[in-house]
């Protein structure tokens, strides 16, 4: 595509849309994305004699970032529910037949690098009347079109929103490069998709008549205009949640790095100058050259090959020195890990991932292990980035129902739609779980709400649902070698510690404490020692 101007094509056939300077913009990222960029990771420096061609490396941090708000906002956890059965299982066997789990994850991260992906749904081998409707029959197919945002081309938008758009799908045919240029305008107030075939050369191309597509191997059976029949746009446009600062009226999103490039240049800086510091810090032997013949059996005494050996000059042990000299570099390995995660920190900072999410250690970046609360920056910036998806994923969704119903097909159009992201990816469940549990063996949280919360059930199924033993009175406490507490020490058990007692050994018998952790919460809830307290948890107190 690079010989042809899509804009002005689009500029000539009457339509407007972004500014060229933003699609430049668009390629920076994707070259951060891939690790290339031009007069950045490749530039020229000079020796004193000539500029020679350097290549930067990179810790592709870029990728990294992309990768990772990938999978946060969609993953195989991700569950979509429709209330209508039949809806749902045509909706769910039209996602599976286009690889939505697999492609979708993809353009989210395409999402990530570009700020702007769209999903075209369309049907496939229907008949088209001469007027553009579609005839109805049930051999038809709905396809979705994935477009990245370079081939994204707005034609009109307000407040963010884009009501007609352009799209441009690439094709090869015959070795000759092809531009499916297709548009989705509004005609009195309803969609019509116009569909354009372009031969790319410079400039504005060479448009290929409607009547020579059968021609062409793939658009053989393509309608030149289709009336969709719909006020609803046939097309869905995902974006990050970032506000677009290059150009504020511009509705295309933003790359989630876009505002780090900054740090991602002093990043990929000083883990080139890391690994040099390897390459160029190592030993060094230099030997002078009566040493540097052969040996008896003709072989060289030191490689050749081998960089660490360096031939002195002529003459050196006359002028006083040494046969053989050994130079050991100083390295700074400690230094630069430093720097890169200062930078690392910084970097996660500006693209919502919290403090300390990245860490360079052992030559490689890791991702931190830690506890996502609803209030960190982290929470709050997937939640953000979620009202949009969840949109994104509900319009999709519409729009293959209403082409089922063009197929036939018995679907609920005002079936209702949940999306469920699942965000255990970012809480730890587990954490919050053992923190429910103290809870409940402190008395702040009754065993019917915990059971309520973590099983599942209503508050009635699980006051039902609770076993014996939980069902005690407050005065006595059931242990597992049999009998009753009601006091330890010579010192009556109030309420709340009772209630502790039952739910820690509760749980001790249910497998969900260990001996160690059950004795060090009995210990604390009733203020008696490790002995006792283990004493009762094996029903050896009478």
């Amino acid at each position: 595509m690079n010989e042809m101007d899509v804009r002005k094509y689009l500029n000539k056939a009457g339509y407007d849309t972004v500014d060229a300077s933003f699609y430049s913009l668009i390629r920076v990222w994707k070259s951060w994305y891939v690790g290339d960029v031009n007069k950045f990771h490749r530039y020229k420096m000079y020796n004193g004699k000539e500029h020679v061609p350097c290549r930067r490396l990179s810790l592709g941090m870029a990728k990294k970032l992309s990768e990772d708000i990938a999978d946060l906002l969609l993953n195989e956890r991700v569950q979509i529910t429709i209330q209508d059965e039949m809806t749902n299982e045509f909706v769910m066997n039209v996602l599976d037949d286009n690889n939505f789990s697999v492609i979708g994850n993809d353009y989210q991260e395409r999402k990530a690098y570009t700020g702007t992906v769209a999903y075209v749904p369309y049907l496939d081998n229907i008949e088209v009347s001469e007027e553009g409707t579609v005839i109805p029959g049930d051999s038809g197919k709905i396809k979705i079109n994935y477009v990245s945002a370079s081939n994204i081309y707005p034609l009109s938008w307000c407040n963010g929103y884009i009501s007609e758009c352009a799209f441009v799908f690439p094709k090869v045919i015959n070795t000759k490069k092809y531009a499916h240029i297709q548009l989705h305008i509004l005609e009195d107030g309803i969609y019509v998709v116009e569909n354009h075939v372009v031969e790319c050369s410079a400039g504005v191309g060479k448009e290929i008549p409607a009547e020579d597509w059968h021609d062409l191997h793939g658009f053989e059976s393509m309608s030149e205009k289709i009336y969709t029949g719909s006020s609803e746009r046939q097309f869905v446009i995902d974006r990050l949640n970032i506000a677009n600062n290059s150009d504020q009226d511009n509705p295309m999103g933003v790359a989630i790095f876009a505002n780090s490039l900054d740090v991602l240049k002093g990043i990929d800086t000083v883990y080139d100058s890391y690994i040099n510091e390897f390459v160029l810090g190592k030993k060094r032997i230099f030997a002078a050259p009566e040493l540097m013949g052969t040996d008896l059996l003709g072989n060289p005494v030191f490689d050749p090959n081998d960089v660490v050996f360096y031939q002195l000059p002529e003459g050196y042990l006359k002028d006083g020195g040494k046969p053989i000299e050994t130079v050991d570099m100083n390295l700074r390995a400690d230094e630069h890990e430093k720097a890169i995660n200062d930078n690392l920190n910084m970097l996660s900072m500006k693209c919502g991932f919290g403090q300390n999410h990245y860490k360079f250690e052992n030559g490689s970046v890791q991702t931190a292990t830690q506890v996502i609360s609803e209030n960190s920056d982290m929470y709050r910036s997937i939640n953000k980035h979620e009202l949009i998806l969840e949109a994104v994923l509900d319009e999709l969704i519409r729009i293959i129902v209403r082409l089922g119903e063009v197929l036939g097909v018995d679907t609920d159009p005002d079936t209702e739609i949940v999306v469920n992201f699942d965000d255990s990816i970012i809480e730890d469940k587990q954490s919050e779980r053992q923190s429910d549990r103290q809870d409940v063996s402190m008395g702040v949280m009754s065993h019917a709400e915990y059971r309520a919360k973590w099983y599942g059930e209503t508050l009635e199924e699980a006051q039902s649902n609770l076993p014996e033993q939980n069902q005690i009175m407050d005065d006595s406490v059931t242990i597992p070698g049999g009998g009753a507490i009601t006091e330890v020490q010579g010192k009556s058990l109030n309420g709340a510690q009772t209630q502790s007692l039952i739910a820690i050994m509760s749980q001790f018998t249910a497998g969900e404490l260990t001996e160690g952790q059950a004795v060090n919460l009995i210990s604390t809830a009733i203020g008696i020692g490790k002995d006792e307290a283990r004493a009762i948890l094996n029903g050896d107190v009478t």
